[in-house]
């Protein structure tokens, strides 16, 4: 993306320490904004912040903060002047959200409203929300598209998202100043072509890639393929991943959009392009230039054979459109996971 607006342009980013936070301020910074950060570290290691600015060459400020401490928040935005906010500070782990529905509830929705509230009163109402596909469910037809979507999620983390997509909706709405970019995500993955920063959920991964990373570094045996008898070209689930600085630099022309905008938008951030399971792996064997071992499992309850993104809206309304392949996907995966082995404290929570 090119400096389409000058250095004055100041956008907060919530949970800007995280996995899609980090790359975006990487490219906020490198196209010219001022970025601040909010973010309470649930997420995220502390030393993405110099990773941050050891990349983009200038530094972002810090609060450390969360949302639902509106007094702190209210501080933070009497300290500046803010023009615009991107927001991506939530929990997001699916199967964490069935076992703490409540915890992911108050912490989603009651941050976001802390937020909305005092962006109301600093007369900040430009916004990036950081939704997701989650929100169509499995009821849709695929391609997903965000006309005439019925919004089904299936688990609580999903209808965080469904939940906070109707309250924007709700006050843009009512207060025609608002202008309000919903931005469904489909798959991220890979890391920044430095292999600075990336993703490396503590624990066992939740996601395929990291997962896959794993076993390509030999941190751990093998991956496990749930379920090869879908009806898709090789059985295998497929989804549509995009690379992660891809995914960044739409929301710097969603950011370029609401500026010139008002009301409330919902737009798909996807490739279009459906990769399946195996797919991931066998490019992940070429990234890394060795066999890595999988073993098939049943199917989980839940998962769909398909599931991609139509991205003609992000393409009419935004001008963009993912730009990196499969292949770079895995080889900016795969030399982030190389650092990370060689260097512990190259890190980057989702």
């Amino acid at each position: 993306m090119g400096d389409c607006e000058n250095s004055a342009t100041h956008v907060l980013v919530t949970g800007g320490a995280g996995y899609i936070g980090s790359h975006t301020c990487v490219s906020l910074l490198e196209a010219g904004y001022r970025v601040t950060i909010v973010d309470n570290f649930s997420n995220a290691k502390p030393s993405v912040i110099d990773d941050i600015n050891s990349i983009a060459g200038t530094n972002v400020a810090l609060y450390t903060l969360d949302l639902r401490d509106k007094a702190a928040l209210e501080r933070c935005f009497d300290d500046n002047k803010f023009d615009a906010v991107i927001h991506f500070a939530g929990l997001k782990a699916v199967g964490e959200s069935v076992a703490k529905p409540l915890e992911y509830y108050d912490n989603n929705l009651i941050g976001t409203i802390a937020l909305l509230d005092v962006m109301k009163r600093s007369g900040v109402k430009r916004l990036v929300f950081s939704s997701s596909a989650t929100v169509y469910g499995v009821r849709n037809p695929v391609p997903f598209s965000e006309e005439g979507a019925e919004l089904s999620p299936i688990n609580p983390y999903g209808w965080t998202k469904a939940m906070i997509e109707q309250i924007l909706r709700d006050l843009a709405a009512s207060d025609p100043e608002w202008s309000i970019c919903l931005l469904r995500y489909f798959n991220p993955i890979s890391a920044h072509p430095g292999g600075r920063i990336g993703e490396a959920p503590d624990g066992v991964p939740n996601n395929l890639v990291p997962y896959v990373a794993d076993v390509a570094a030999g941190r751990r045996e093998k991956v496990y393929v749930f379920g090869d008898d879908y009806d898709t070209p090789d059985g295998t689930g497929v989804r549509d991943y995009l690379h992660v600085v891809d995914l960044a630099e739409g929301h710097i022309a969603a950011l370029e959009y609401a500026r010139e905008h008002t009301g409330a938008e919902a737009i798909n951030l996807g490739t279009g392009v459906g990769y399946s399971v195996l797919e991931i792996i066998h490019a992940y064997e070429k990234a890394c230039g060795h066999a890595i071992p999988y073993q098939v499992t049943p199917r989980r309850p839940g998962d769909s054979a398909f599931c991609y993104a139509d991205t003609a809206k992000a393409q009419r309304l935004l001008g963009w459109k993912a730009k990196r392949g499969l292949a770079e996907m895995c080889e900016d995966s795969w030399r982030f996971a190389k650092n990370l082995a060689a260097n512990t404290k190259l890190y980057n929570n989702t």
